[in-house]
């Protein structure tokens, strides 16, 4: 394995070189559940579901944190305005963020840590903050001494001069371009008790508390969006390594989902939740669409790519069920030296799935040629393939979805069974005019039919 991967920080591509051989340590920045996800929020999951999966591949034990902010302006004030208590809103939308993951296959972290849960860890981090001339305490508030830290903006390549927290100056902030780290009580907010008075954490504070609390004071990898660069993850490497922690090795960001060209999100009203794609497609052809871009890019959104992606799943899904009803059992077997090649260049997931098409081009060719072993020779290499990228077709996960389907599309097959009969014996009569409209129909129906020596088999095609 020669994992290459493009580091935000020193703008560069860099060989993956862990801290400890064998042992991979990986921090995810995930929701702040103030609302019901949409693709843009799962896509950072689905990305570095890739990644996760890579090293598991090559016999790294990944410890792989992926936190919630379950705290946080926008939830008290979605609460407030709703009536309901602010734990009750954020357990419930922390509850769709994790089903969310679930529907898209995205494996579960080995923790999943909430803001709340870590109060001490950040107080212990704040005093050490304080203690190293990093921080300062005003009127209950806590703020970070930007100008403390000459490395001030590696991450971001933001100049001191022009950096804006986005937050208010608040009561004794030194200077505008300090950022808080904690907030002193509110009437009606929750809040817990410091040294410097009650209140509850800033943003940017968890996420290094809690990284350095599961990972240790150095880690590998820290991932997340590139909405994030700044300020939160600049202000992430600020405080720990004030607070003497060596930090993050690598830093990874994936790219926005965009509507129009605009970032999706809740302030544009252009949100796709995630249940309401997933009226459009199956749950499987998401995680593939979402995966196909790489990870670095921007992925535009629109209906007719959401279906092409979900065509392309198909035709790979077509393959191997076709090779398994007609060559037997297909097993995972190993990716092929391209793929590998593919992943190891920072993730490069098109290139990757560009030679799963040509491998299935090819497996078709030798079903179709009656060659069964060498298409199921293809088949497990494919499904190794699909497997890195988190849609093996055959992927137990989606046992239960298919099994919900079962009846129905039983009643499709003998359906379709009793047209493709009409077409073959309109085709022995050599009526092409019924024949082709027989086919027509079912084509517009959204079933493609391929004709092989064993007589017709059809599937779902692009029109589903």
């Amino acid at each position: 394995m020669t994992l290459r991967l493009f580091d935000t920080e020193t703008r560069t591509l860099r060989d993956f070189v862990p801290l400890a051989p064998g042992h991979a340590s990986v921090y995810l920045c995930g929701a702040t559940v103030q609302g019901d996800p949409h693709i843009g929020h799962v896509r950072s999951g689905v990305a570095f579901d890739v990644l996760r999966r890579w090293l598991l591949a090559h016999d790294y034990d990944v410890a792989f944190v992926r936190n919630v902010t379950d705290i946080d302006d926008k939830i008290l004030n979605k609460a407030a305005e709703a009536g309901r208590p602010w734990w009750e809103w954020a357990a419930t939308f922390e509850r769709s963020f994790i089903w969310a993951y679930q529907q898209l296959n995205v494996l579960p972290p080995s923790i999943e840590p909430r803001a709340t849960g870590h109060i001490t860890q950040m107080v212990e981090m704040m005093q050490r903050l304080i203690d190293n001339g990093h921080a300062y305490a005003a009127e209950g508030d806590v703020y970070f001494d930007v100008r403390s830290y000459p490395q001030y903006g590696s991450l971001s390549g933001h100049k001191l001069d022009d950096v804006h927290q986005g937050e208010s100056d608040g009561c004794g902030k030194r200077d505008p371009r300090d950022f808080t780290l904690w907030k002193t009580a509110k009437p009606g907010e929750p809040s817990w008790p410091t040294p410097w008075g009650w209140g509850r954490p800033g943003w940017h504070l968890e996420c290094s508390a809690m990284a350095e609390f599961y990972l240790g004071e150095s880690f590998d990898i820290h991932c997340g969006g590139v909405e994030l660069v700044f300020p939160h993850h600049e202000n992430e490497i600020a405080q720990a390594k004030c607070a003497g922690d060596g930090f993050a090795q690598y830093w990874l960001h994936n790219g926005w989902v965009t509507m129009g060209g605009e970032k999706m999100s809740k302030s544009l009203g252009n949100v796709l939740s995630v249940p309401n794609v997933l009226e459009k497609v199956r749950p499987q052809e998401l995680r593939y669409y979402l995966g196909s871009a790489h990870y670095r890019s921007v992925l535009e959104y629109s209906d007719t790519a959401l279906e092409e992606g979900a065509a392309a799943y198909r035709r790979i899904e077509s393959f191997i069920t076709r090779t398994q009803e007609r060559a037997g059992q297909v097993s995972v077997g190993r990716w092929t030296e391209a793929f590998g090649r593919a992943i190891d260049d920072d993730l490069a997931v098109p290139a990757a799935l560009a030679e799963v098409h040509g491998k299935v081009r090819e497996g078709n060719i030798a079903l179709d040629n009656g060659n069964l072993e060498d298409a199921r020779v293809i088949a497990s290499q494919v499904r190794a393939m699909m497997g890195i990228v988190g849609a093996d077709p055959l992927d137990e996960h989606w046992t239960e979805q298919t099994a919900d389907t079962s009846a129905a599309t039983e009643a499709l097959d003998v359906l379709v069974r009793a047209e493709l009969e009409r077409r073959e014996t309109a085709r022995a009569d050599k009526n092409w005019a019924v024949a082709d409209e027989v086919r027509e129909r079912l084509v517009r129906a959204g079933i493609e039919v391929v004709d092989t020596p064993n007589g017709p088999e059809w599937s779902l095609g692009t029109g589903r």
